[in-house]
């Protein structure tokens, strides 16, 4: 039974640190230009 419960405390932990690493790249800026990033890989820059 204590392993059933270090299991679930376990992913508890992992799942609030996916949480707190989305919550930053939100606040960091990760996501504010999409479309930009979008078509900058389209853009063929040979110079």
């Amino acid at each position: 039974m204590t392993g059933i419960a270090l299991v679930i405390a376990s992913a508890l932990l992992v799942g609030l640190g996916a949480l707190v690493v989305l919550f930053w790249a939100l606040s960091s800026g990760q996501y504010d230009d999409l479309d930009g990033d979008a078509e900058r890989i389209l853009i063929d820059d040979d110079s």
